[in-house]
């Protein structure tokens, strides 16, 4: 079993293992974890601000699990009152990618198509709905060069470029800084297909989670616009007990 991808809001990484001479594609998959992941549970706070003020918050649970190539992901919006009862379904399976939402205001479930709707913000988030695949894709999906080795936060990283195989993608590449000791991903530039710098995001607050170093804070900064969405991990759990009826368009629509 692979382990187990997470939504853009839960990216994991794995131990810490330190190699003398690494390539590219070696240093984003990365060194094996102290236990197999095939499933999650989290709730988290989603902050969205705007020039620095907090213009909402969102409580979110989130369910995941991978088996081989079948990726699936069930996040619902938990509070406040006005997108209480939101939710989000999204099945990859063998490099095919199905989203829908169901708004509970217009009482029907809506299916993510096409390019333009899939770069909509996501309940007026820093995150699209190619953000939240994107985050999950295998990386075979991108071809990755090192571009070099570099201080932030504090600690050496390696920058990696990952440039999509699929010329339709909606960012033309990412830059990836990876710390070379922990391999904790700490932060991804994203460029849109003009080459443009437009999303940040970075990762934070790293703590062991059943043996897996998982970042507490997620935050996806929009440059242009000067608005941000941060991630707070309330509790989280590897490889629970998650039953196959929340990962279906029946469960989506009537949440039971």
């Amino acid at each position: 079993m692979k382990k187990l991808s997470m939504l853009c809001f839960l990216l994991i990484c794995s131990a810490a293992v330190l190699f003398a001479e690494e390539s590219a594609e070696s240093i984003m998959k990365g060194a094996p974890s102290q236990i197999t992941i095939e499933t999650i549970g989290t709730r988290a706070k989603m902050e969205i601000q705007r020039n620095g003020i907090t213009m909402a918050e969102l409580l979110v649970d989130q369910y995941s699990v991978q088996k081989e190539n079948d990726h699936r992901t069930f996040l619902e919006i938990k509070s406040p009152a006005n997108v209480k009862g939101t939710r989000f379904l999204m099945v990859a399976k063998d490099g095919v990618i199905d989203q829908r939402i169901y708004l509970p205001a217009l009482g029907k479930v809506r299916r993510i198509t096409g390019e333009s709707e899939g770069t909509e913000s996501f309940l007026g988030t820093d995150f699209s709905y190619n953000d939240m695949s994107y985050l999950q894709r295998d990386s075979s999906l991108d071809t990755y060069t090192l571009l070099r080795e570099e201080e932030y936060g504090g600690a050496l990283c390696y920058v990696i470029e990952g440039v999509p195989k699929d010329t339709k993608s909606e960012y033309s590449k990412t830059n990836v800084w990876v710390e070379k000791g922990s391999r904790h991903l700490v932060k991804i530039a994203f460029y849109d297909r003009k080459n443009v710098l437009v999303k940040i995001m970075e990762m934070s607050n790293y703590e062991a989670t059943q043996g897996v170093d998982t970042p507490r804070i997620t935050k996806m900064t929009t440059l242009a616009m000067n608005t941000a969405t941060t991630i707070h991990i309330i509790k989280m759990q590897y490889n629970m007990n998650i039953p196959d009826k929340i990962f279906t368009p029946r469960y989506l629509e009537q949440g039971r």
